[in-house]
């Protein structure tokens, strides 16, 4: 639309401009102003001095008003089935245009922009209000891409966007929506009282999802990935992914599970996966996200696994999937991460080709009114911000939403844009079955108890024109309730429940790490090593690059002459010789490309144009493929999607790098949620890396530490590994350990800062040529028979704890570095025990204040063993904001590790 902007300032003005525009060169105008143009014209040369349109500013008038109707008849329409709209000024009446009674009559060539040709201005009205400010409401004006808006125009004016469906489809409809009715109706009767969060006064939902599945299927989609919180859920886990309603039922009994040592989750949390075939005989595979009652959780989520799928299923084709959300009204418009997976959309690293958006639209969040829980006019107005067309759609109409929804899909096959569709219902109970909603909106649900539901409503309708009879409709519901019946008493004899993985890939029975577990070979030969590293420090001939740069790559040539490896290059060789190895590796977070302390230059760009070179990406022909992308500046929605990501690619290494460690605090209700519990609770497994810098350095408390206490706290059954590694080369082993397992977990790095170029921080080739990953790294200079005492550290700390001893010449101090917080590896810590068993003083060191860091972990899970404890004291903040403060700090943490060497210094 940038070449018509003025279009959209609908004053007659603009058209006169417009007309002049167009006598002065018609091809400078759009096609359809063409048309309109010579219609007009046409008239005035039949007519003459009695064409009807004499006056053209006339004629701008009626533009004006289409023009308006297709900006703001969404305001004026009939979509609330339960409350009077709110009302908006300035309106549509005609008189507001410069017309009145007398033009209504006469005939206006502007009908030729609406598809109707010719036409009075009776017509006209009646056309517009039949297309714009029915049933559906249709924001879409703002758009700026006018091919998009074209297509949006021409299709709505097709029936007068008014639905025509066959009698065979009303039928299908009427059968969705009784399956929609009739399954919670028979759950309220069955489990009385029992949260369900149902979907009865939003049952039009299942119509509109089986729509998206059929209709979609028609077009080429193979796989829809649905995201969606507890509202409906059990309802579309019935009738849309056909989950045994015997299975439900027990369920509602609450009957223990199969598995020893599985806890489960609520039955309006689960996922599901489901192949099926459509009614048109199309193959397609359902999957539904579990979800916390954290709502909106799940949308990153589904749109990172709707992501791997279209990159490692489909090769790239994002028409082959879909991700489909659904939100609550009060959630769409109140929680944060609906807007960073908004603004995702569009971004090369995380969109999917355009998502569908459902609004479960109740119209109350928890008891809280919508005039509490917004301040933007719709709960959809996020939408606006990626120009994103918006049906508002009334809930009671289902042959509306069903003619939305193909609306919709075509849109988003052809653009590859979100698209958002608003259904306007309600909730018939509180915000579960147990709740009264009469105490907080005491005159909507008098209103609520005496309107019918969505299937009589559209039963009567359908009886009345004759497309059913009553005993047709009885029919279908007398038959389903048998089915449910039959399916009861099926569950009455479940002893047990069984929950399944949401998603294959990612279901495969994780074992027990044990401790520390049989890890896989890791290690790669040095001559498969020096011919990775070859290839990732060329730079290609004749592509400039910035000379630092240039540096960087000849420095890296050097570490492979020198044999002597720093942080940087290490973990690019990982990354290399696994995608030799045919494994993809995916990384994203801010400024991951270049790395935020400028060390992995992952991404090159080139000087004079920005031309980007990745020369991960040029090792071999048959490699597997690096995708890095710099995120968007989101925690909470790039870690969610990378955790969805991850689900379908568990032979893929995943990555997400945080800027600095703490900053996963935004992301929290990831970790909580989904990374540390998804296989407790859903029974699905996640490799999925986070990269925290860690340590303190002095530059203030968001900047020091990782809150490696948080993470410690959420460990137990081996649920996920929490690391500090202190050489490159088992950073290298980590990565590909990852990979080489043939089960997954998630892996928690505190990454170093100062580290990645310490000059005692360096690895030979030797080292990831042999060995593996060591989840303890003993002293390797100390002589047992001489040591007194033994400290136990992680991280940097050590390269601190190494320069005293060497300043006080401690040599009956010994320095083991515990590699792996968690799974704890007891077998070397008693191995360490058992070496030193002369020594008189065992020490926890850690420079993280005493109530945070692994302290409080260690303690309980080293509390058969006699060790003491040292830290900086106490404290609300994890670092001082001065340089000077935390230094001294540190020295005083030191000097409590060292106080039996320095008072000997001292004597």
């Amino acid at each position: 639309m940038d070449s018509f902007s003025f279009l959209s300032n609908a004053e007659p003005e603009a058209f006169e401009n417009l007309y002049k525009q167009y006598r002065n060169d018609p091809t400078s105008v759009e096609d359809s102003w063409q048309k309109f143009f010579q219609g007009f014209e046409l008239a005035q040369t039949q007519f003459g001095e009695d064409a009807p349109n004499k006056e053209l500013p006339k004629e701008f008038k009626v533009l004006n008003l289409i023009q308006d109707y297709r900006t703001r008849g969404h305001l004026f329409t009939k979509t609330n089935p339960v409350r009077e709209r709110r009302k908006y000024k300035p309106n549509l009446d005609i008189q507001h245009y410069g017309l009145d009674e007398k033009d209504m009559d006469t005939v206006f060539q502007a009908g030729n922009e609406i598809g109707i040709g010719p036409s009075t201005l009776r017509d006209i009205i009646n056309h517009l209000s039949q297309v714009y400010c029915q049933s559906i409401g249709v924001e879409f004006m703002y758009m700026r891409e006018q091919e998009e808006v074209k297509w949006m125009i021409d299709t709505l004016h097709v029936n007068s966007n008014t639905p025509k469906f066959s009698v065979d489809e009303k039928k299908y409809i009427l059968k969705k929506l009784t399956q929609a009715s009739t399954f919670e109706s028979y759950l309220h009767k069955k489990f009385p009282g029992q949260k369900r969060f149902s979907l009865e006064g939003g049952e039009t939902l299942i119509p509109a999802i089986d729509m998206v599945v059929e209709y979609g299927a028609d077009l080429g989609i193979r796989r829809y990935i649905l995201g969606m919180a507890h509202r409906g859920r059990l309802n579309v886990l019935a009738n849309i992914f056909n989950k045994p309603y015997h299975n439900i039922f027990s369920e509602f009994y609450g009957k223990d599970y199969v598995e020893d040592g599985f806890d489960g989750d609520v039955k309006y949390h689960l996922g599901y996966e489901k192949n099926l075939v459509t009614e048109s005989q199309h193959p397609v595979d359902l999957i539904l996200c579990p979800n916390p009652s954290h709502l909106e959780a799940v949308d990153p989520v589904a749109e990172g696994l709707a992501r791997s799928s279209i990159d490692l299923i489909y090769n790239g084709d994002n028409d082959k999937v879909v991700p489909i959300l659904i939100h609550g009204d009060a959630a769409i418009a109140g929680q944060g991460v609906v807007y960073e997976v908004a603004q995702m959309s569009q971004l090369d690293g995380y969109k999917t080709g355009g998502t569908i958006h459902i609004i479960i639209n109740n119209q109350v969040g928890f008891t809280t009114n919508y005039l509490d829980g917004r301040s933007s006019i719709y709960c959809t107005d996020v939408a606006k911000v990626t120009y994103s067309p918006v049906f508002h759609v009334n809930g009671d109409d289902v042959e509306a939403i069903v003619h939305v929804v193909k609306i919709a899909m075509a849109f988003r096959q052809k653009f590859k844009q979100d698209v958002y569709i608003d259904l306007l219902c309600y909730r018939k109970y509180g915000h579960n079955e147990g709740d009264e909603p009469k105490f907080t909106q005491p005159i909507l649900y008098k209103a609520i108890a005496k309107h019918p539901n969505p299937k009589e409503i559209y039963m009567e309708k359908l009886i009345s024109e004759g497309t059913i009879t009553e005993d047709f409709a009885a029919g279908l519901e007398n038959e389903f309730k048998e089915e449910l019946e039959s399916e009861f008493e099926r569950a009455k004899e479940m002893e047990m429940n069984k929950i399944e993985p949401f998603i294959e890939s990612a279901g495969k029975n994780a074992p027990e790490l044990n401790g520390v577990g049989k890890d896989a070979p890791t290690a790669v030969s040095v001559d498969e090593l020096k011919f990775v590293a070859e290839k990732i420090t060329q730079i290609p001939e004749g592509k400039k690059v910035f000379r630092k740069l240039k540096k960087i790559f000849q420095d890296r040539e050097n570490m492979i002459t020198d044999d002597k490896l720093d942080w940087g290059m290490a973990e690019l060789l990982a990354y290399g010789t696994l995608l030799k190895e045919g494994v993809p590796v995916r990384m994203s977070g801010q400024d991951v490309e270049r790395g935020t302390f400028s060390h992995r230059h992952a991404v090159v760009k080139l000087e004079d144009s920005e031309e980007e070179f990745i020369p991960l990406n040029e090792i071999s022909k048959d490699q597997a493929k690096l995708s890095i992308y710099n995120s968007l500046l989101s925690e909470y929605g790039v870690l969610g999607f990378e955790w969805g990501y991850s689900l379908a690619a568990p032979h893929g290494l995943t990555i997400w790098e945080a800027q600095f460690g703490d900053f996963f605090n935004g992301a929290q209700i990831i970790i909580d949620q989904f990374l540390s519990t998804s296989e407790d609770k859903w029974k699905v497994t996640s490799g999925l890396v986070l990269l925290l810098p860690h340590g303190y350095e002095g530059m203030g408390a968001e900047h020091s530490s990782a809150r490696v206490e948080r993470f410690l706290t959420l460990c137990a059954e081996d649920n996920m590994q929490i690391v500090n590694c202190t050489t490159p080369a088992n950073f290298f082993h980590a990565l590909r350990r990852q990979v080489k397992r043939d089960f997954r977990k998630p892996l928690i790095v505190l990454s170093p800062k100062s580290l990645l170029r310490h000059p005692k921080c360096v690895s030979s080739l030797k080292d990831l040529a042999e060995g593996g990953f060591k989840e303890l790294i003993d002293d390797e200079v100390a002589d047992p028979k001489k040591i007194k005492e033994v400290v136990f550290c992680t991280g940097k700390l050590y390269y601190e704890l190494l320069e005293k001893r060497e300043e006080l010449k401690a040599d009956d101090m010994a320095i083991v570095r515990i590699e792996q917080m968690y799974p704890v590896p007891y077998k070397q810590i008693d191995e360490v025990y058992a070496k030193y068993s002369n020594c008189e003083r065992f020490v926890w060191a850690q420079e993280e204040p005493e109530n945070m860091g692994a302290l409080g972990f260690f303690l309980r899970k080293l509390r058969d063993y006699k060790i003491e404890w040292i830290a900086r004291k106490t404290s609300a903040s994890p670092a001082s904001g001065s340089p000077k403060r935390d230094a001294k700090r540190q020295a005083q943490m030191l000097e409590r590790v060292f106080k039996n060497h320095l008072e000997t210094v001292k004597a």
